[in-house]
């Protein structure tokens, strides 16, 4: 790569970060009047906490929302020309921008809907493949982290199986693991109550849920903390 290549890339994985980080499920609950996510449940903003506070129709809007970060990352690097590399670096820059953002001092969401958003356009058939498993585990155990744990498994699995055989560019498999890693590494909370069985299941009451400990909720500064 020449310097301008470099700066080209540094950029564009700058840029897929900032995109990641933008916060959806705060700006969504805040402009339709709900509570803040962050403080409720587990403190994330991803899906299912967002379920929990403003209810599933915006939780699913915000979900969609943080996927197209994933994809606009991807769309980014190919626009300006920055190729395969630059474009899986920045799909994964956008899932750590989402679950690490510098809007929200560095909290955020689980990585899920950016991950599969930049997988959507790395690979649509593996996308969809493992929408399947995804919801088929939700359904069966009630567990949303064990639906995206078992997705994010299937799609490192099937991307890399699909990347030896088509053959797509070695990049990609960087893109199955580092996806499939950063989703469980952002999860770990969740793994720890899965196997202590302490995890909350989808539908359960409030006061018959095991409790979750909610992170701290930095507040997005709007002007009135200075008397604006």
């Amino acid at each position: 790569m020449n310097t301008v290549e470099i700066v080209r890339a540094v950029l564009v994985v700058a840029a897929a970060y900032v995109i990641g980080s933008l916060p959806w499920g705060v700006i969504v609950a805040r402009l339709a009047g709900g509570p803040d996510p962050r403080t409720m449940g587990s403190g994330r903003t991803g899906g299912s906490n967002m379920m929990r506070a403003v209810g599933p129709r915006l939780a699913l809007l915000s979900g969609l929302l943080d996927a197209a970060k994933g994809s606009a990352a991807v769309l980014l690097a190919w626009g300006v020309g920055a190729g395969d590399a630059v474009a899986v670096i920045a799909a994964l820059a956008a899932v750590i921008g989402h679950s690490r953002s510098i809007f929200l001092g560095f909290g955020g969401g689980r990585g899920v809907a950016p991950s599969f958003g930049g997988l959507l356009m790395l690979s649509p058939l593996v996308a969809f493949a493992i929408l399947p498993i995804f919801v088929g585990m939700i359904l069966v155990t009630r567990y949303s982290s064990l639906g995206s744990l078992s997705g994010s498994l299937a799609a490192w699995i099937l991307l890399s199986i699909q990347t030896a055989i088509v053959p797509l560019s070695p990049w990609y498999h960087l893109y199955g693991f580092g996806g499939f890693a950063l989703v469980w590494v952002f999860h770990k909370d969740n793994i720890a109550r899965l196997l202590a069985g302490k995890e909350r299941k989808l539908g359960t009451p409030r006061d018959q849920a095991p409790a979750e400990p909610v992170e701290a909720a930095p507040p997005i500064d709007d002007g009135t903390a200075h008397g604006a």
